[in-house]
């Protein structure tokens, strides 16, 4: 799968936001190294701290079905400037695949390459060297 293919299945998973407070929908679409895509959208909540990001949505799908090597997660927004993560999903991003690729899009059909080494400088981890 080429990531322009990654790029339209975030797009569509952007469509199922439910984003009622900020109108900021959000997808993802989430590539393991098997090639198995998991898709995920921004769901909010009133209770803001109960939100969960489109990114960190696809992570736990590919997690919760055994999937443990995740390779390249693709992020779109209809925002005019590219929108990386948050840096709670680059530390569940960091905490799953030190070595992996993040994609940024909006919907003119810009896009940009990241490592997660590149967005979350000083990782936590579970070594304090890592």
């Amino acid at each position: 799968m080429d990531i322009n293919e990654l790029i339209n299945k975030a797009k569509n998973a952007r469509e199922h936001s439910y984003s009622p407070y900020s109108r900021f929908k959000v997808g993802a679409a989430l590539k393991t190294k098997n090639g198995m895509v998991f898709t995920g959208c921004n769901i909010e909540n009133s209770s803001y701290s109960l939100s969960i990001c489109a990114e960190r949505e696809a992570i736990f799908k590919a997690i919760s079905a055994g999937e443990r090597d995740l390779d390249t997660i693709a992020v779109v927004t209809d925002s005019d400037k590219l929108t990386t993560p948050c840096g709670a999903c680059r530390q569940v991003m960091w905490e799953f695949s030190k070595d992996m690729t993040i994609v940024v899009a909006n919907l003119k059909g810009e896009k940009k390459e990241f490592k997660i080494k590149e967005l979350l400088a000083h990782p936590f981890g579970k070594d304090p060297l890592d």
